[in-house]
């Protein structure tokens, strides 16, 4: 059975968005190429992407336009390139289509159709942002790997990313400190 894999930027105080929708929840990111670096190693190759209608929308309006913009920089277009070829596993009531590659829309239940993919995929499955999906996979211990990049600030406000969720019991996997005040933690569930 394959493993999903949770990744997420948080704040010190739990926020994994801001309420600013103009940046997408991101405004409070101290981005450094080292921790996207490491992020991909810890990962490992996935192939498929689970994300909220939320998620999607922000990533297709700030992915996709690098595709073809012969101005945009190499490391963003590379990111586009990578996300537009995984297979992107929406999970939305509003969203009915997309023009992104590889993208699969579901209104239906998500428990059914993460666990059809946890069986059958060939590889292991990846949670980027997506709080009501990160919150329902965690309630029903789906999630096997939780990584998080903590950026140095305390947000004081914004959307949480375990707000509803019963007590998981994790265990520390690699901490790994970066100069930009990033750290990167990796847990596992314990089972």
């Amino acid at each position: 059975m394959r493993k999903i894999k949770m990744l997420n930027r948080v704040s010190i105080d739990g926020y994994f968005s801001s309420n600013n929708e103009a940046t997408f929840g991101m405004d409070w990111f101290i981005h450094d190429p080292e921790v996207d670096k490491t992020a991909h190693v810890i990962g490992g190759k996935m192939d498929i992407l689970l994300l909220g209608g939320t998620t999607y929308r922000g990533f297709e309006r700030s992915w996709v336009p690098f595709l073809n913009d012969p101005n945009a920089p190499e490391q963003l277009k590379k990111v586009a390139e990578e996300l537009t070829d995984m297979t992107k596993v929406v999970f939305s009531k509003t969203i009915t289509q997309s023009n992104w590659s590889n993208t699969q829309i579901y209104d239906g239940d998500l428990i059914e159709v993460v666990m059809q993919l946890k069986h059958n995929s060939s590889s292991d499955i990846l949670v980027l942002g997506s709080g009501s999906i990160v919150e329902q996979l965690a309630n029903e211990r789906l999630i096997d790997e939780f990584i998080f990049i903590v950026s140095p600030i305390v947000a004081g406000e914004g959307k949480s990313l375990f707000p509803h969720v019963k007590q998981l019991d994790l265990t520390l996997v690699e901490a790994k400190t970066f100069e930009s005040g990033n750290v990167i933690l990796h847990y596992v569930l314990k089972k």
